[in-house]
């Protein structure tokens, strides 16, 4: 099976990488490959490779320079998906891809959300990835959306590098204490699309993409449990410097303005991703325990 994935080097690329493999003939791309701003680059690649599946883990991420960048953020958010859902309609290939927990607003909400929850996104950010979603969903192509949030990684820019750097630099952290989530990392995102993979190739009925007709749609895919930021940062000081360890002080999203809005609450339930593939990420204190034992 002939696998092109896009976005090798970011946080859920990378750790797809390393999986993929183990199921087929990978082409994985970074930007220097296919610019994901260029939509005849994109058709071509994927012409040439010819997949049977295509993931894509390319996006734009810099959440608050999206506000002054929305041209960009649109093209590798919006207009890619659409072309990967293009390609992939006509090659016959199953396109997955990932969106993020920002297309939810979080306001005014205590339980997570689902699914059948109605997306208002309030950053640019978040309006481009629901753009993209919904670009695909509307291509005929045969796709699984798994939207995620809270991603973090051990290696490149992501929440869990920023606070243990701060932590190296200073004795006392301002970290804010009124947005809840729940945190995931990147390896048990790539661990959960393997599994899921494995799932369909033993149910393959000719294609990837026929095997999925009837189930294709977004899915919640997020660590279990919920906390805040300052709650993560905590975990992550505590579990780093057992003793020592920095002071650490809440403070609200007023305190600390960032040019997009963030929801308040964006835990996601992930009830339909269990009952349909059976499948169930970790709590995400127990993957930030792996996740730094790895580095450690």
């Amino acid at each position: 099976m002939r696998i092109l994935l896009t976005g090798k080097n970011g946080q859920i690329g990378s750790e797809l990488h390393k999986i993929l493999p183990q199921f087929g003939d990978v082409t994985a791309t970074g930007r220097t490959e296919m610019d994901l701003t260029d939509p005849n680059q994109i058709r071509l690649t994927v012409r040439q490779v010819k997949p049977a599946l295509i993931i894509n883990a390319g996006a734009y991420t810099a959440v608050d320079k999206a506000e002054s960048d929305f041209e960009l953020a649109q093209a590798v958010n919006s207009i890619a998906p659409k072309i990967l859902a293009e390609e992939a309609k006509d090659e016959g290939a199953l396109l997955i891809h990932y969106s993020t927990d920002y297309t939810y607003s979080g306001e005014m909400r205590q339980r997570p959300y689902s699914e059948s929850d109605s997306p208002t996104p309030n950053s640019t950010y978040g309006k481009t990835k629901l753009e993209g979603d919904n670009n695909i969903e509307k291509s005929g192509a045969s796709y699984l959306i798994f939207k995620t949030g809270w991603v973090y990684s051990s290696n490149g820019k992501s929440f869990l590098r920023t606070i243990l750097q701060l932590a190296k630099e200073k004795n006392e952290l301002r970290v804010v204490n009124d947005q809840t989530g729940s945190p995931t990392w990147c390896r048990s995102i790539a661990i959960a699309t393997g599994d899921i993979i494995r799932n369909l190739l033993t149910k393959k009925n000719g294609s990837l993409s026929k095997t999925v007709s009837g189930i294709s749609g977004a899915y919640h895919m997020t660590c279990q449990g919920e906390t805040s930021w300052h709650g993560f940062a905590q975990a992550i000081l505590e579990l780093t410097y057992p003793e020592n360890m920095p002071k650490l002080f809440a403070i609200s999203t007023k305190e600390y303005p960032t040019a997009a809005i963030r929801p308040p609450y964006s835990v996601l339930s992930n009830i339909k991703l269990q009952k349909t593939f059976g499948v169930k990420l970790p709590h995400w204190e127990h993957a930030l325990k792996q996740c730094l034992n790895n580095t450690s």
